[in-house]
């Protein structure tokens, strides 16, 4: 059954995203959205886009079947929750939550999925390292049982300040950019870390003890901004539902070139992934890792540019475009974003007492 999308929001990433709704085969309608005048009109005319909305109120009030929501941060789980509302399917750029306060953040956890179970419209979060080929290399390994069982996984998203992330702030910020808006929480944003190690787990975190890092004299993670957070860095150990611990970093000062991987510790095999490549590791050695053949089959329309991310960007558009199609639950769904993102969410917590150990909390497993 082929559905209608719109989709709003065409900054950075946003447009990122424009030509493979329009050309995946099961969308027969599709519309652009944004606040900005100019900008939706440029994007509009650049992708041969007729349809387009001046806001999100005015996208809901359509009868399109979905709407995929690349805004701010800040954003995302309330307009997540006004597009189920309005009867309409979502996918949600990262993080499915954010807010200043940790504790808030976690509220709204509360109603995305009390949203997603009162609405019974589909969520899926874009979380982009769930398609990665290393993660789809380490799931199907999984599947056929090679790590033995699992004990160690650790994850990180290393990301130094300078590599676009002062314009990335600005940008998202608008007019509203000022001194009290720099800084934020590492550890708000670590689904890209998680991600990896709790997918091919097939686990969640249960525990967390973390530490933060403060960077001497900084100028951007300081007590006077809308967060309060000093921490540029933050790392994180972990207890998982399935007896195995995990580590988590999230830097933002970091003399590192980049990088959002993750390595997987079982007690046959291994997965190891660094500067050299991604490696197969036994107890007699080392080969490695051939990701050559792990791509799952995409429509021909998606399959001549993958986009960003390792590739992910046309997987990602897919399992939303089918999902709602064939009326299925998405692999990336609300209860399965949630255990991405709240793992973070306590380790911050943690940090600010010390490392003291906390409960992560769960929602459950997603319906059948």
């Amino acid at each position: 059954m082929a559905i209608s999308v719109g989709l709003v929001g065409l900054g950075q990433f946003g447009g990122n995203f424009v030509t493979l709704f329009r050309d995946h085969p099961d969308v027969h309608r599709f519309a652009l959205c944004d606040l900005r005048a100019d900008r939706l009109a440029e994007q509009a005319r650049k992708f041969e886009i007729s349809e387009t909305y001046a806001s999100l109120d005015e996208l809901c009030k359509t009868d399109l079947d979905a709407i995929a929501v690349i805004t701010q941060p800040w954003l995302h789980a309330e307009q997540a929750i006004q597009v189920m509302e309005s009867g309409k399917h979502v996918y949600s750029a990262v993080p499915p939550a954010s807010s200043p306060d940790g504790e808030q953040t976690l509220e709204l956890c509360d109603r995305l999925i009390e949203t997603v179970k009162r609405t019974g419209q589909l969520y899926m979060l874009g979380e982009t390292t769930f398609f990665r080929p290393e993660t789809m290399y380490c799931r199907q390994r999984a599947a056929e049982g090679a790590f033995g069982e699992f004990v160690y996984g650790e994850g990180e998203y290393l990301h130094d300040l300078s590599h676009g992330l002062y314009d990335v702030a600005k940008n998202r910020w608008g007019e509203q950019w000022g001194r009290d808006k720099t800084g934020g929480v590492p550890m708000h944003y670590p689904t890209h870390a998680t991600s990896g190690v709790i997918s091919v787990m097939g686990a969640h975190m249960t525990e967390v003890s973390a530490q933060g890092y403060v960077h001497p004299d900084d100028d951007w993670f300081r007590e006077d901004t809308i967060t309060g957070n000093v921490f540029s860095n933050e790392v994180a150990l972990y207890r998982m539902s399935n007896g195995a611990t995990a580590r988590i970093c999230e830097f933002r000062r970091v003399g590192h070139r980049g990088r959002e991987g993750f390595r997987i510790y079982g007690t046959e095999a291994s997965f190891e992934n660094d500067v050299s490549g991604a490696k197969w590791v036994t107890k007699d050695g080392w080969e490695a890792a051939d990701l050559s053949d792990v791509r799952e089959p995409l429509p021909e329309a998606l399959a001549a540019d993958l986009g960003g991310h390792g590739g992910s960007h046309a997987y990602l558009v897919h399992e939303f475009v089918d999902s709602c199609s064939k009326q299925r639950l998405p692999r990336i769904n609300i209860w399965e974003a949630l255990r991405y993102l709240a793992p973070g969410i306590v380790a911050h917590q943690s940090a600010l007492r010390g490392g003291e150990l906390l409960k992560v909390p769960d929602w459950g497993d997603a319906p059948a």
